[in-house]
């Protein structure tokens, strides 16, 4: 047997050691920032039940996304084949970019807001129009230029098999830029669709767990890089439930942006084209019906959203 063959990932992949890194790293970050005084100056916030809550969680968080992708990378890495491990490094470069600009924007608390707070795309775009720079324009920048970057360093991973050779090379050149753009879109759509469901406790932790479950089971030793992400996503979704529904933590911008960043980057290292663009689509599609639409209405008007978002939430 060639050496290659014995050097691709299994059907399994490294989901087992990416989960207990993902898992030791979100819970190890969060419980060390439980006792510091800078904690409880900086990072306590009031929810929306009144109750204090620390975005320590968000910080774990945060850390649970960057440990991830760097343990994939060690795994998925052939030195025959240095592609192998350009996915894991865009789940790194995604989920930096999502939690730092998120840990800004935490921390900023809307100070540079002034007396009338942007909310929304519009609202900080519509900021910037009056030469007011918020976090939250911050925010879209560096997410943005987070997911140009690993969309790119996707597209190039899977450039040896999908790309093209010799005289269809200029065909090649322009898929790759389609495929780079639409895994952008993918990733900086699904930072930001996470944010916006951190409304309540455990909300964005669930729906980052959803969207991972099938994707830690993709099929094919080319989906091997999107097991790895998405299995990272799911453990660290795992370690800060908890809390989250406990009301003792929250991810704030921090947690949700870097996780959001993660699934995102998970979605499109899929190797299904079709996949990919409906990902594009939806979360995009989210993201602007967030202008006009409250998801939390949505939510609490259908049933079945009701009773998920709900299940195993504090009481009041």
């Amino acid at each position: 047997m060639s050496t290659r063959a014995t050097t691709l990932p299994g059907p399994r992949g490294p989901r087992a050691p990416v989960a207990l890194m993902a898992l030791t790293a979100t819970l190890l970050g969060s419980r060390a920032l439980r006792a510091p005084r800078w904690t409880k100056k900086h990072l306590e916030r009031t929810n929306y039940h009144g109750r204090t809550v620390s975005l320590r969680g968000g910080v774990g968080v945060a850390l649970g996304t960057l440990t991830a992708p760097s343990c994939a990378g060690a795994v998925l890495h052939d030195a025959a084949r240095p592609r192998t491990a350009l996915p894991a490094v865009a789940g790194v470069v995604a989920a930096s970019a999502g939690g730092l600009a998120g840990l800004v924007d935490d921390l900023d608390a809307g100070a540079h807001d002034d007396d009338a707070p942007a909310k929304g795309l519009r609202g900080h775009l519509g900021a910037l129009r009056e030469g007011r720079v918020t976090t939250g324009a911050l925010k879209i920048a560096v997410i943005g230029a987070g997911a140009v970057v690993a969309g790119g360093l996707l597209a190039a991973g899977r450039r040896p098999e999908e790309g093209a050779r010799g005289a269809r090379a200029a065909v090649g050149g322009a898929a790759w830029a389609v495929d780079a753009a639409t895994s952008a879109v993918v990733i900086a759509s699904w930072a930001n669709v996470h944010n916006l469901l951190d409304l309540r406790p455990g909300r964005a932790l669930k729906a980052a767990a959803l969207l991972s479950v099938p994707l830690v089971v993709a099929p094919g030793p080319r989906a091997a890089a999107c097991r790895a992400l998405a299995t990272g996503a799911l453990a660290t979704s795992v370690a800060a439930l908890p809390e989250d529904l406990g009301e003792d933590t929250m991810l704030g911008d921090t947690g949700s942006n870097a996780l959001g960043a993660l699934v995102g980057t998970a979605l499109a290292a899929h190797p299904a084209v079709g996949l990919r663009t409906v990902a594009a689509l939806v979360g995009t599609g989210l993201v602007l019906a967030s202008e006009k639409v409250s998801f939390s209405g949505v939510i609490a008007r259908t049933p079945l959203l009701n009773a998920l978002d709900t299940l195993g939430r504090r009481a009041r």
